[in-house]
């Protein structure tokens, strides 16, 4: 955890529950235990794609690429490729958000070692495919006047090399797109650990906007969309709640 001290109305996750052109080069830092922490900030420029829907993606023949993501209009309702199309063994093992004006840790988690589905989540539906894909967050309504985040991920990969790994990510209030980011990790060499940030600068909400997302818990969603060499691997989903402390 960040030695910065919370202020009173600092934003706070409360509870989880697992389930470009012009862009700048990364930044690298060294991680307090050792090793490089890389800072990828959001591509500048993103065109969007002829809009397109979750069924014509599923019915499309060959991979899905992220060209085909970007024109989703909606958040998808169900994921667009299994856990076994991650053939490289991604693994997210922890996560971290902060506040990059105050460096206050938001929500940290990691994932422990060598984890394994209980009975319990196998009847609590965890067992279903859709276990370690989706993530639920409860923040105040502080987070939602936040300029700049960062979320730090520490990630393990397999024996095969990535080339070109790309995240995606889009976010939705109801059926309005609030914002697309679109993040390179570049390469990645087999068998490795490694520790990255993304930079996400939000954009500016008004208060009518803001006060619909607070009365509204959960109708705020996010896809992320991972990709080796254009080719979608992994799709993760989140939803939030701003309506935390009240």
């Amino acid at each position: 955890m960040s030695g910065a001290k919370a202020r009173s109305d600092a934003p706070v996750a409360e509870n989880v529950s697992s389930g470009g052109h012009g862009s700048a080069a990364p930044t690298r830092d060294r991680k307090p235990g050792g090793g490089v922490l890389k800072r990828l900030k959001s591509r500048r420029s993103q065109v969007e794609s002829r809009p397109v829907t979750e069924e014509e993606l599923r019915t499309k023949s060959g991979h899905i690429s992220p060209e085909d993501v970007l024109g989703l209009r909606v958040a998808t309702r169900g994921y667009l490729c299994k856990p076994e199309d991650n053939i490289y063994n991604i693994d997210f093992v922890r996560f971290k958000i902060r506040d990059l004006e105050t460096n206050t840790v938001l929500f940290e988690i990691a994932k422990p070692p060598h984890s394994v589905l209980s009975d319990d989540d196998e009847e609590h539906g965890e067992g279903d495919g859709t276990a370690g894909r989706f993530v639920r967050y409860q923040f105040t309504p502080a987070f939602l006047r936040l300029r700049t985040v960062g979320a730090t991920v520490e990630f393990t990969v397999g024996n095969r090399p990535l080339n070109n790994f790309r995240m995606i990510e889009r976010h939705y209030f109801r059926d309005h797109l609030l914002k697309s980011f679109d993040f390179d990790f570049g390469f990645c060499i087999p068998s490795s650990r490694n520790t990255c940030e993304h930079i996400y600068e939000f954009p500016q909400l008004s208060e009518t906007l803001v006060r619909q997302m607070v009365e509204c818990p959960y109708e705020t969603r996010s896809d992320s969309f991972y990709f080796v060499d254009n080719r979608l691997v992994m799709h993760n989903k989140a939803d939030y709640a701003y309506n935390g402390g009240q």
